[in-house]
């Protein structure tokens, strides 16, 4: 068992899981369907929360008691979501961009662009994976953000395995807009890289924001992967976005839908930990200890990461060697009926 959902909060715990889930499901169609879902989703929401994330700050600074005691200044101070949550963002104007043809968006030389903005946020992980090890090698430590984090091997194997990650991203150049310019479509980023991505992924938010990875690491993961697998073939990149956008926009202005504080209060009926806290409890935990931990799952995950990636990436030496391509210049899986349904889509 990953988490403990058992008991008389179970099914608080399921109903908000499937909750996340179906509304960034809708939200993203929302989002993709017309540019003035987009336009709304991100770039009036962002603009309006960037002035009240700065408006926090500022009052903070100035000794103000609403913006110290505000729960997105005490529970979401940490840099990592802010680059996420931006990172994310640039992503999703960039893909918009393409997809439309606006400005640079139309220049084949653009095309790279969602490859670098996919790396850059598989980085801002990688790096804080490795920061977790450094600062809390298998004791507890309190992160910036308030919660208990517990650091080890895991956090290495799945540091490397987003390195790998990055190099399972074939055909940087082959971007495209659909017919009918509702998404941007990358069809060699098939089954194969997006299983990957998602193992490691989860890896991730599971080692680094353990009592958040209920939400962002089940429905946060599983939002683009069914819309890509069931009706947005070659979509899944700008699935990823949108939903990663969107999720964190909601998670900076309402941490408490997801947070137990330090001291094991549940600001939820739903709020979730993994068996990293091994009693179900923050009980007996405090910084430089070790009491109350059980990182066996977080290593078990964290392995089959960095073997799915590495099984991954050699699959796509293998093809690419016996088909004599450049797998980030070429498409490599064009046998693949993902791929084939994917290039369908794409406009003429």
């Amino acid at each position: 068992m990953l988490f403990h959902v058992y008991g008389s909060m179970a099914v608080y715990q399921w109903i908000a899981l499937f909750a996340v889930l179906a509304g960034l499901i809708l939200i993203n169609e929302f989002a993709r369907k017309t540019k003035f879902g987009g336009m709304v989703t991100f770039f009036a929401v962002p603009l309006l929360l960037t002035a009240y994330f700065v408006a926090i700050y500022v009052g903070a600074a100035m000794g103000a008691e609403w913006a110290l005691k505000n729960q997105t200044y005490l529970y979401m101070n940490g840099w990592f979501h802010y680059a996420k949550l931006y990172a994310a963002l640039a992503g999703c104007i960039g893909f918009m961009m393409i997809k439309y043809g606006w400005g640079i968006g139309k220049q084949h030389w653009f095309k790279p662009f969602p490859f670098v903005i996919v790396a850059i946020n598989i980085l801002i992980a990688v790096v804080s994976d490795f920061e977790t090890a450094y600062k809390g090698w298998y004791t507890w430590f309190l992160s910036p953000e308030q919660v208990w984090l517990y650091g080890g091997w895991h956090n290495i194997m799945n540091g490397v395995a987003g390195l790998l990650n990055i190099f399972c991203m074939t055909a940087w150049w082959s971007v495209y807009s659909s017919k009918d310019k509702t998404d941007m479509l990358w069809p060699d980023m098939t089954w194969v890289f997006i299983v990957v991505y998602d193992i490691w992924n989860f890896a991730y938010t599971y080692n680094c924001l353990p009592t958040h990875s209920w939400f962002c690491g089940i429905a946060l993961l599983l939002a683009p992967t069914i819309a890509a697998l069931c009706w947005n073939r070659g979509g899944w990149i700008q699935n990823r976005a949108f939903t990663l956008t969107i999720w964190c926009m909601f998670a900076q202005v309402y941490p408490l839908f997801q947070c137990i504080l330090p001291d094991g209060t549940a600001m939820s009926k739903w709020v979730t930990l993994p068996t990293l806290y091994a009693d179900g409890t923050l009980n007996g935990i405090e910084a430089g200890g070790c009491a109350n931990a059980d990182p066996t799952a977080m290593t078990v995950v964290s392995a089959l990461a960095l073997v799915t990636n590495a099984i991954a990436l050699g699959y796509i030496i293998y093809v690419s060697k016996k088909r004599h391509i450049n797998p980030y210049k070429e498409d490599v899986f064009v046998n693949q009926k993902y791929y084939k349904d994917a290039a369908k889509r794409i406009a003429a």
